[in-house]
């Protein structure tokens, strides 16, 4: 835990605004300080006067407060803080945020401010679902800014359910402290966790010669096992064939079929989280030959039986007594990419898809970079296009949280 930090809270006008009175009271628990903005719809839904008895701090609501600006107010708030939170944000309160908005005191702090900005959205699941919501999320994202949630479940309005809840109380909390602590800490947010990660491609067998496969060069799985390691994580990396070094500090096994994968996969559970990036091939050769397949004038072409291969990531996603914690699914597409990884998540019983296009006008499959979207329960988040060890470092850092969530929603 972070204490004696300064914590900047601004509280967008939602119906969740009131939750903020319960993270004013938890973060004061912790000992952090907490200053806070309202915008003059959150004033609607909880007033300065319930705040400011949690805060023991004066509540700011006004740009042109005279005491205040005589000695520019907005940018003293902006910079005399360690984190900045907006929570709930509200659709309107992220547009103009993306915008580059600063016509009310929470806009111009927050385009003022020099520090780290956490926004916990909160609104209509059609108003979080809308394009040009969507669109607000990634500018902010290329901005910098961390997105929090939304949670899944029902919401204020009579039969209206989806994405769009503020995530809870205690999830805020852990992201908050995650976020104030030192880098040190940060460094080491999975040390205890076990990780496993597959990567590469499956060949699967013709003859001793030929073999049927994937084009996956496993440079994304292999920078999801770097990644996991640098936050202090034991790493079982279960590699197809690849003509990449094995990362350093991280246990490899190398296989080079589906049945192998699977069975180095079981070998190496129990585990918190497991990655499932390796392409897979769906079918092998039931009977392959032990020797090689001659061609001839006199011979015809050979028929080949295919048996499909087993599905790894259903079988642990949907184990019994084995399933780790967060299981993580990787859907290569060409066409209808969201769609398909939708259906995926639902079919394998996965917490996440990581979805990307590979056809070969984007130069996914083998190159360095990758442009994904992130598909839960929650809803589909697409991220901008950046090279493969950004990606994977994103990834693990929101399943790291994502595991200190669930222990704090436990505890």
């Amino acid at each position: 835990m972070s204490s004696g930090k300064r914590i900047l809270l601004i509280i967008g006008g939602g119906i969740a605004a009131y939750k903020c009175l319960e993270l004013i009271r938890r973060l004061k628990e912790r000992g952090h300080q907490v200053r806070v903005v309202m915008t003059k719809a959150a004033q609607q839904f909880v007033t300065p006067l319930s705040v400011g008895a949690l805060t023991n701090e004066r509540v700011f609501t006004d740009l042109f407060d005279l005491d205040e600006e005589r000695e520019i107010g907005h940018i003293r708030l902006a910079r005399d803080t360690d984190l900045v939170v907006v929570a709930p944000a509200t659709a309107d309160l992220m547009a103009r945020m993306a915008g580059g908005h600063a016509d009310d005191l929470a806009t111009a702090v927050l385009l003022a401010t020099d520090k780290s900005i956490l926004v916990a959205p909160a609104m209509n699941p059609h108003m979080w679902l809308h394009p040009a919501t969507r669109r607000n999320v990634v500018q902010l994202q290329l901005d910098g800014v961390r997105i929090l949630g939304p949670a899944t479940g029902e919401m204020a309005e009579r039969d209206e359910s989806g994405p769009g809840r503020l995530i809870e109380v205690p999830d805020l909390v852990v992201a908050i402290e995650k976020a104030l602590a030192p880098e040190g800490l940060k460094r080491r947010s999975l040390a205890g966790r076990h990780v496993i990660v597959t990567s590469g491609p499956t060949h699967e067998p013709i003859d001793p010669v030929r073999y049927i496969a994937n084009r996956s060069s496993g440079k994304q799985g292999h920078e999801l096992a770097a990644a996991a390691a640098r936050l202090g994580a034991r790493v079982t990396l279960i590699s197809g064939p690849v003509s990449l070094p094995d990362p350093k500090g991280v246990h490899v096994v190398h296989v080079t079929t589906a049945a192998e994968m699977l069975d180095a996969v079981k070998a190496a559970l129990p585990a918190d989280i497991a990655i499932f990036a390796a392409a897979v091939a769906d079918w092998r050769v039931a009977h392959p030959t032990t020797d090689k397949i001659k061609k001839s004038a006199a011979t015809t072409v050979p028929t080949l039986t295919l048996a499909e291969n087993p599905d790894i990531l259903r079988t642990i996603a949907q184990s019994p007594d084995a399933r780790p914690r967060l299981v993580i699914g990787f859907a290569a597409e060409t066409q209808d990419v969201i769609a398909h990884a939708k259906a995926k998540l639902k079919a394998k019983g996965a917490d996440w898809i990581v979805a990307n296009d590979v056809s070969p006008k984007t130069g996914i499959m083998g190159g360095d970079h990758n442009k994904v979207h992130l598909v839960t329960s929650s809803g589909v988040e697409s991220w901008p296009e950046m090279n493969k060890a950004e990606v994977a470092a994103r990834i693990i850092e929101r399943a790291a949280l994502h595991l200190s969530v669930k222990r704090t929603a436990a505890e």
